[in-house]
């Protein structure tokens, strides 16, 4: 949902606050040996931890971070701040007010669209099946018409759960 630059400057505005010139300074050195580094991971294939994202989004991200430091910093020398207040920064603040718009209306969507399955009671799954289904899967699909999510709603459709707990499906032929 956020741009790798939505992430710097949501970052850079949180770690700045407070923030003296010398410090901030010392921010965008440390930004730009990070955007090198992964820079050159990226490129030599070099080693990440399990835990980190992927290459090219971490990458991304160091390098919009060293471009939000430098504005910072920029910003800090033409109005001549001695300390970064996030809340003095015009184009920062613009920003912070865009991503918390955006997250409100996606967690409005989000809301919404779970209203809207409650309503109708339906149930969204994704599915991971091993190879062998798989192909059988798309095998009867093929024959049918169907594609693959149209027979297996109709093979859920179908369930049987016996008393002892038992789930069967009776022998049906998948249609339109």
């Amino acid at each position: 949902m956020w741009s790798a630059q939505d992430v710097a400057r949501d970052q850079v505005r949180r770690q700045a606050s407070g923030l003296d010139v010398a410090a901030v300074a010392e921010k965008v050195a440390e930004a730009a040996v990070r955007e090198r580094e992964t820079a050159e991971q990226l490129r030599g294939n070099g080693s990440f931890y399990a835990f980190e994202m992927d290459r090219e989004r971490l990458a991304v991200i160091w390098l919009a971070q060293h471009a939000e430091w430098r504005r910072v910093r920029d910003l800090m020398s033409a109005v001549g701040w001695s300390v970064y207040e996030p809340e003095r920064d015009a184009q920062g603040s613009v920003w912070a007010r865009e991503r918390e718009e955006r997250f409100a209306d996606a967690l409005a969507a989000q809301a919404a669209f779970g209203a809207r399955g409650e309503e109708a009671d339906e149930l969204r799954a994704e599915v991971r099946l091993s190879a062998a289904s798989s192909r059988l899967l798309r095998a009867v699909a093929g024959r049918t018409g169907l594609s693959p999510c149209e027979v297996l709603a109709q093979l859920a459709e179908r369930i049987v759960v016996g008393e002892d707990g038992t789930v069967s499906v009776p022998s049906f032929m998948p249609s339109w």
